[in-house]
């Protein structure tokens, strides 16, 4: 029976370009994951867009004086290049600066003020006195209360991982002059988190499929207990207020963009000529919702957004949130575009295919632990693994097809024992990858297919079919029929981690459809097929000579 799946990916600030350490920790998993569903025949929306409000664009628009819009035109486009040319498959990726987006925000803050878990409150606040303003969270820096990190910043400490308030800072300084800013008193609207602290503790207690880290994490701050917290800020950039008397106030980014998920499936309905097909990613309880972010936003997700979705009823609660951890490079640093370090994807994309680098990122994918990318590592997981384990294996089972059986696939006869092991395995593996793929691990998927691959090599390797096709045909005819059937189901398990180059075999192997038509089924070669010449999938790379000591 088909399932109804919604991807939600974390939405990218539109302020600088994307680098590595995004694309591993959030965009390609969640694309992994959706392929697959698709492949398995479910319904898949996957959902996600530019974030234009968040602080960092203001900061960037301030910093060269111009408005937040010349930033966000300048980077919006680069990040639609990036799922483009890295191949993330969104069913829609849109903005927050859209009229729909702008609507579903207010509506979802007039029905949380309307069920009373919004109030107003005066509280004080950090001012700027040379610039003469006041400074939204991400406008603060200073030193984290809980772990003396100098550089948190003012609402979240990305080295411990606390939620702060900007007036928590100790030392704290103006991102915009270096001023040390000063208290001053101004009235928000709140969110009264306290009031879901008991409905969420036993709502996270169920979800015992989530990765630990991300239970643990969620429980260890319900635990602690929960602190109302301001949703709007002193600010003219920004989903207005829809009250009246707080028109120099905006929503703060927080609160509204995990609603651009609800927003975006919404517009994405619009768009299908059926308003209300939001409704069955929604509003079905059999649907699932899954997060694809990074560790920064798991409280944003399994605390923040969840009140909100209880506070506004009749909505559905995630299902599961795999967050990754970092990935880091250069010694342990991490990868940040605020700080401008990283490998940058479009820079990387210019040098190497993309599945190349999906490859290598779903091996050090930071699903439990932070990871480290390295261009050498890249390249040698591509000549010695992608290459040596997979690619040869493809190649040559079609090269030995076109040369000694002028590019027929040849009937198998009657099977050997080790070939109906082989392909017994190659049937038995699309149950194990599946789960893995179905449960979020995606390296153990990629390593389980990756076995399948070595042992066709083996199988290939010990009845030597370029040496029998002189003396026993029928014997290289069975081994190359069932070998190219083989290929034929790891083409299949791989596509979810490497769309391009599976795209490019299906076609070499002379089949009709797409491999999406196939399905997430092992689909014999059938005997007769007249396939494609042999085309390397991928190409033997050289260490830069700047990683090789020259």
């Amino acid at each position: 029976m088909s399932e109804r799946i919604l991807v939600c990916v974390g939405w990218p600030y539109a302020n600088y370009y994307l680098h590595v350490g995004q694309a591993a920790g959030a965009y390609l998993p969640a694309d992994i994951f959706a392929r697959f569903h698709r492949l398995a025949g479910n319904e898949v929306l996957m959902v996600s867009g530019s974030d234009c409000h968040g602080t960092p664009i203001t900061v960037s628009a301030d910093r060269e004086g111009v408005e937040p819009r010349v930033i966000i035109d300048r980077y919006h486009p680069k990040i639609l290049e990036v799922w483009d040319r890295f191949g993330i498959s969104f069913d829609n990726f849109t903005t927050t600066l859209t009229d729909n987006h702008y609507e579903v925000v207010q509506d979802i803050f007039l029905r949380l003020l309307e069920n009373g878990y919004l109030y107003t409150h005066t509280q004080d606040q950090l001012y700027d006195p040379q610039a003469e303003r006041f400074l939204p969270d991400r406008y603060v820096e200073g030193t984290c209360p809980h772990c003396g990190y100098k550089e948190a910043r003012g609402d979240q400490c990305d080295s411990c991982g606390s939620q702060l308030d900007a007036v928590d800072l100790l030392d704290p300084r103006s991102r915009m002059t270096g001023a040390t800013p000063v208290l001053r008193e101004s009235e928000h609207f709140f969110l009264k988190l306290t009031a879901f602290e008991d409905r969420l503790k036993e709502w996270v207690s169920k979800q015992t499929h989530w990765r630990r880290n991300v239970l643990n994490f969620t429980m260890g701050m319900l635990n602690e207990g929960l602190r109302d917290r301001a949703i709007t800020r002193d600010i003219a950039w920004g989903v207005p207020i829809p009250v009246e008397g707080y028109e120099s106030k905006r929503i703060y980014v927080w609160f509204d963009a995990v609603i651009g998920y609800l927003s975006a499936t919404k517009e994405w309905a619009q768009k299908t000529g059926d308003e209300r097909a939001w409704e069955r990613f929604w509003k079905d309880p059999e649907a699932r919702s899954y997060y694809f972010v990074g560790k920064d936003n798991i409280p944003f997700h399994t605390v923040v957004w969840p009140a909100q979705l209880l506070g506004y009823g009749d909505l559905n609660l995630p299902y599961d949130v795999p967050a990754n951890q970092y990935v880091n490079f250069s010694a342990g640093q991490k990868q940040s575009k605020s700080k401008g370090t990283g490998t940058w994807m479009l820079d990387l994309l210019d040098v190497y295919d993309a599945d190349v680098i999906r490859f290598y990122l779903t091996m050090i994918m930071p699903e439990t632990s932070d990871s480290e990318f390295r261009i050498e590592e890249m390249i040698r997981t591509n000549n010695d693994v992608l290459i040596g384990t997979w690619g040869n294996l493809a190649n040559r089972v079609i090269a030995m097809i076109n040369r000694n059986f002028d590019g027929e696939v040849p009937p198998a006869g009657e099977l050997s024992e080790e070939s109906k092991r082989i392909l017994e395995a190659t049937e038995a593996a699309f149950d194990t990858v599946g789960e893995r793929y179905g449960a979020c691990q995606f390296r153990a998927a990629l390593q389980e297919t990756l076995k399948l691959a070595q042992s066709a090599n083996r199988y290939l390797d010990e009845r030597e079919p370029w040496k029998a096709v002189k003396e026993d045909r029928e014997h290289a005819a069975e081994t190359l029929n069932v070998a190219l059937s083989v290929v034929n189901g790891l083409k299949a398990l791989f596509h979810p981690t490497l769309p391009f180059s599976t795209r490019q075999l299906h076609e070499a192997l002379g089949l009709e459809g797409t491999v999406l038509d196939e399905g997430w089924a092992f689909r014999q070669v059938p005997a007769g097929t007249r396939i494609g010449t042999a085309a390397a999938l991928y190409k033997k790379l050289e260490v830069p000579a700047e990683d090789n000591g020259e």
